[in-house]
Order: C-alpha cells, then sequence, then structure tokens
C-alpha cells in the first residue's frame, strides 16, 4: 500500500510539474481582463537580419531594336486561317434522355426547346433507343447552369463528355 501510495504521488508531481506553463513570455493586461492566459514569446532575436538595399530612382528606358510586326502579323492572319477550318472540339453535352418511348422522347425534345431555345439539341436513333443530347458547351460549368434550367423536366439528365459543335459568328 506504502509502495502504490508513494507511487502515485510520484506520477501526479510529474504529471502536474510536466503541464506548468514555460517561463520567457509576458501575459498582456488585456488576456488577464478576459481571463485568458496566452504566452506572448518574442522571438527577433533569433531571426536572421538582411541589410536593406536601397532603391534605384533612375529607370532605364529599352527601346526594341529588332521589329517583328510584319511577321508576328503574318502568323496571326495564318493562325486565324486555320482556326477557321477547325469545325469539332471536345467538350460537354446533357444526355437528357436514353430510352425506347418516341412519343416521350419527342415530348421531352418540345418541352426542352421551349424552356431553352437558344440551345441545340441532337436526336439520335440507335435500334432500339432514342438519345436526345442538349447543347454545345466548352466547359462543365456552362452545361451545369443549363442542366439547373432543365432539372426539373427530366431529374435523370447527367452531363456527358462528347465532342461538340463550333458554332462560327
Amino acid at each position: 500500500m506504502n509502495k502504490l501510495t508513494s507511487l502515485l504521488l510520484s506520477f501526479s508531481f510529474i504529471l502536474t510539474t510536466a503541464c506548468a506553463s514555460s517561463s520567457g513570455g509576458t501575459i498582456t493586461a488585456t488576456d488577464k481582463a478576459a481571463g485568458k492566459a496566452s504566452i506572448k514569446e518574442d522571438l527577433s532575436a533569433y531571426r536572421p537580419k538582411y541589410p536593406v538595399a536601397e532603391a534605384s530612382t533612375a529607370t532605364a528606358v529599352v527601346t526594341p531594336t529588332n521589329h517583328v510586326n510584319d511577321q508576328v502579323a503574318e502568323l496571326m492572319t495564318a493562325v486565324s486561317a486555320s482556326n477557321k477550318t477547325i469545325r469539332y472540339a471536345q467538350g460537354y453535352r446533357i444526355l437528357a434522355y436514353n430510352g425506347s418511348e418516341r412519343e416521350t422522347v419527342m415530348k421531352l425534345r418540345k418541352a426542352v426547346l421551349y424552356r431553352v431555345p437558344e440551345v441545340k439539341d441532337y436526336l439520335t436513333y440507335t435500334q432500339p433507343n432514342f438519345r436526345l443530347k442538349v447543347g454545345d458547351f466548352f466547359t462543365r460549368i456552362e452545361a451545369q447552369q443549363v442542366l439547373n434550367q432543365i432539372t426539373d423536366l427530366m431529374p435523370n439528365a447527367q452531363i456527358v463528355q462528347d465532342q461538340i459543335n463550333i458554332i462560327k459568328n
């Protein structure tokens, strides 16, 4: 019993001294008033110090020597011409319907065109299924915005990656 008591006392002593706060910090008056005892340590003595370089006030004016404006203009027209020939890109469409009921897909197509007239629809038939995809979107965010507008018409619609048509203006 004596050993157990001395062991318990020594354990409690170690526990209380291990949890004591370290010295070297200061408790501010506002912390005392608030009932908090937060310790703020000053570590500025241990931080490295570097000399501050003076900023130069005179800036040099750089004048271009080899102008390539004509070459850049030719390259830009070539890139523009090649971009005009691109008709397809990887993007997103909304898969609105995938099933075998023709009347359902036609009603759904009319409802989507009525709700979002600026979006193009793509109806395909691969026996025995009809597939209705809606829109040509470059980003998933654009597709999500349209999906939010028509989600009450088709709660099972989902966004799928697909090859989209690029609309030329």
